[in-house]
């Protein structure tokens, strides 16, 4: 009997990695069932990891404990499917009884281990092997399916590495474009102050479909959320917002533009940001901090309106951009509240070289100005 039930909860554990690694490695989609083996991990893992990195307190340490949670938590994960999957089938193969012959040594629990074990990775030592037909077939079907699994996990990898990419890519390229860190401010004022603003359609088509492949690639790879980018002040939390933050100026604040683009952007933008809430389990409230006070946005609008740009009337412009905002604020500064990333502000009030201009080996160009000492957010090589 505690053999049957034993052999029974080694096929359901069997069945549970089975399913948890199809949807988490082969299913392009989100998975919305609440118990899996897999959110259960992850979960569990980031709330002890994440509880480390607070008590460390702000500063480097923390920064490069956090950006080894990713891969490592997935190496982890893989580890823990292989993990089950050979005590399930060490359990099938003790349930059967006398199936297992072992050269000097009588099988026990930890014999069967051993034989699945040695299955799985499909070593062939030979010194336990399975003598019943049934033994035999489950042997077989051990090894066949450490075979595909290690194959799906070697399949998983290029796929996440070139999502990864792609998001970083962009987040890059927006450097030089909108300040490190990155904000609407900066992105709008370069615009403005190079006779450049026509751009803009352009450039935000080109930031909705980063929207998009980032709603898409962080939903088929959860994980991805927990990557962080090469710069420490930089995210694609950060590069989202700054990207919202716009859409949502110029749709309120500018006249003469076609708000077509903004719109649609802003839309996949707030799309990403309330997904991969729900996707990492962020609890969302209201928005902590003002991030743009009325001194700062009167502050904006004036340089604005001095390299040219026509904007709207103070007043009401100003009550419709805190709706906008309250639209994405909240769900952002979850997800930056559970993830330890740092919102960008809307708008800088002193401005700061970006990560182009800065480097731990050389002297600040002429004509580019006073940088900082090398050390915060310099490359590493």
């Amino acid at each position: 009997m505690i053999r049957c039930l034993a052999g029974l909860i080694g096929v359901v554990l069997i069945f549970i990695v089975l399913v948890d690694a199809f949807e988490s490695i082969l299913q392009p989609r989100r998975v919305t069932r609440r118990y899996r083996l897999a959110r259960l991990y992850y979960f569990s893992l980031w709330t002890c990891w994440r509880f480390i990195a607070c008590s460390m307190g702000a500063g480097k340490r923390q920064v490069a404990f956090l950006s080894v949670f990713g891969p490592l938590s997935l190496l982890g994960m893989f580890a823990t499917w292989v993990a089950v999957l050979i005590f399930g089938f060490g359990t099938v193969f003790w349930s059967i009884g006398g199936a297992i012959h072992a050269a000097d040594m009588q099988p026990g629990f930890s014999t069967c281990l051993y034989l699945s074990g040695t299955t799985f990775f499909t070593l062939g030592y030979g010194d336990v092997t399975p003598r019943s037909a049934a033994g035999r077939v489950l042997a077989v079907s051990e090894s066949g399916l450490g075979l595909g699994f290690f194959a799906a996990m070697l399949s998983y990898l290029p796929a996440l590495f070139q999502a990864f990419s792609r998001r970083e890519l962009s987040i890059a390229l927006l450097d030089a474009r909108a300040g490190s860190p990155p904000t609407a401010g900066q992105l709008l004022l370069r615009l403005a102050r190079a006779n450049n603003m026509a751009a803009l359609d352009g450039f935000l088509a080109e930031w909705e479909r980063w929207c998009a492949d980032l709603l898409e690639s962080q939903l088929s790879f959860p994980i991805l959320g927990y990557y962080r980018s090469q710069h420490d002040n930089q995210s694609w939390l950060a590069a989202l917002t700054t990207i919202m933050d716009t859409c949502a100026f110029l749709l309120v604040q500018v006249k003469g533009i076609n708000s077509y683009q903004p719109q649609v952007t802003f839309a996949i933008a707030r799309h990403a940001a309330v997904d991969l809430g729900l996707v990492l389990r962020t609890t969302v409230g209201q928005a902590s901090a003002d991030r743009l006070s009325t001194a700062q946005l009167a502050d904006l609008r004036a340089q604005l309106a001095n390299a040219g740009v026509a904007l709207a009337e103070p007043v009401e412009a100003e009550q419709k951009l805190r709706e906008l905002r309250g639209m994405y604020e909240p769900f952002v500064a979850a997800l930056a509240e559970r993830m330890i990333l740092a919102l960008p502000p809307f708008m800088v009030d002193t401005e700061s070289p970006d990560n182009w201009q800065r480097s731990a080996w050389m002297r600040p160009a002429p004509g580019i100005g006073k940088l900082p000492r090398a050390g915060g957010n310099a490359d590493h090589f």
